[in-house]
């Protein structure tokens, strides 16, 4: 099912068509697979119908993200709770716009995702990081320097969960223990769980089920877009169980006249959350077989220990025994996200996105050997 991919150059591909034929982006996170029969489908069938005018969500769209939320993560919600927003990223923005103000401070936990820091910056807000802590490729969250580093100007904690670049999946006693330090100071916590489907051997805890204390400062932000390779329909839902907070984190949404959704985005979030399990079952069967591929080469081929992801289809992989590695990866025909993108923590190491096909992700491999 996965070993076959489309060919996506010419199809204004922000992964594939940006950088000379020869490359091989293994880079920004979208998947190269087909997504499931019963989303094309039901896009087609909508296609097929003709007028493409303004579309609510109707009482099956949350119907689908409630039992979704139940019967793959344990956790109910309820419909009041949800807010349609166009993707996670936007509402990080949503959120920072309605619960700080400029020059206040919000917390990151880098080596972290890119846009964490540009919706802050841009925001006119002041970044504080609170890097996490390596031990021989295992990060965990360094709560002494997170209190220390606390003060009155600090509004917002934005938590990658599971984790982007460095794989992990929070356990409960590491997230009880972040909850009560931001409910303690009055933090809101904006919980960017996109990532959240995308599991090994292990299990997602969404925030809001640790502890429903928690419900009063939390906003978790969700999206089928990982999951079902559907970024460019532009889909996401935050979560957000708090009045107070919900109707003025849905306040910005008007302010911005951002609260219609692409039809296509709502067919396929309603489809990929009723039918498309079995899909996602082998989805994560495929990953996780490639990223077992990629360690064995790596510490086969290389003598570079990797650790594999608790969640999402990144690795972060450490290439500090060269010096400049993103250029000389892309000079071999590899493109992968240079470490320094993530902020402190991420000099000498590569993010690989391995949601591809063996074939090419063994031609990739073969092509980073060469300059080691």
């Amino acid at each position: 099912m996965f070993n076959k991919i489309p060919d996506r150059r010419g199809t204004n591909s922000y992964k594939w068509d940006l950088k000379r034929e020869d490359i091989i982006p293994l880079w920004v996170a979208d998947m190269d697979f087909e997504v499931s029969e019963e989303i094309k489908e039901a896009i087609l069938k909508r296609v097929k119908h003709g007028v493409f005018g303004y579309t609510f969500r109707p009482d099956s769209y949350y119907h689908a993200v409630i039992t979704w939320f139940k019967e793959y993560h344990d956790f109910e919600i309820k419909k009041d709770w949800i807010v349609a927003v166009p993707g996670v990223v936007p509402g990080i923005s949503f959120a920072i716009q309605a619960f700080t103000l400029p020059g206040e401070k919000v917390i990151v936990q880098p080596p972290v995702y890119r846009p964490f820091y540009e919706v802050v910056v841009n925001s006119g807000r002041r970044i504080v990081y609170n890097n996490l802590i390596e031990r021989n490729g295992y990060y965990e969250m360094d709560f002494e320097d997170l209190e220390r580093k606390i003060d009155k100007d600090v509004r917002m904690l934005i938590l990658c969960s599971p984790h982007n670049p460095v794989g992990r999946v929070w356990k409960k006693e590491e997230l009880e223990i972040l909850g009560e330090i931001c409910l303690k100071n009055d933090i809101i916590v904006v919980s960017d769980e996109i990532h959240a489907d995308i599991i090994f051997n292990n299990k997602h805890r969404v925030f809001l089920s640790i502890d429903e204390k928690f419900y009063n400062n939390t906003i978790v932000l969700t999206s089928p877009n990982k999951s079902f390779n559907i970024a460019g329909l532009q889909s996401g839902n935050a979560i957000i169980p708090n009045k107070l907070l919900r109707d003025r984190f849905e306040r910005i949404i008007e302010l911005q006249h951002l609260g219609h959704s692409n039809i296509f985005s709502i067919v396929a979030t309603e489809v990929a959350y009723t039918k498309g399990r079995h899909w996602l079952d082998k989805l994560l069967d495929y990953i996780y077989e490639n990223a077992l591929f990629v360690k064995k080469f790596f510490e086969k081929e290389l003598n570079i220990d990797v650790n594999l992801p608790e969640g999402t289809f990144l690795m972060w992989i450490d290439f500090r025994r060269i010096q400049n590695p993103h250029q000389k990866l892309l000079n071999a025909g590899v493109w992968l996200n240079d470490g320094v993108e993530f902020g402190p923590g991420g000099e000498g190491y590569q993010r690989m996105n391995i949601a591809t096909s063996r074939e090419i992700l063994k031609e990739a491999l073969n092509r980073i050997k060469t300059i080691f």
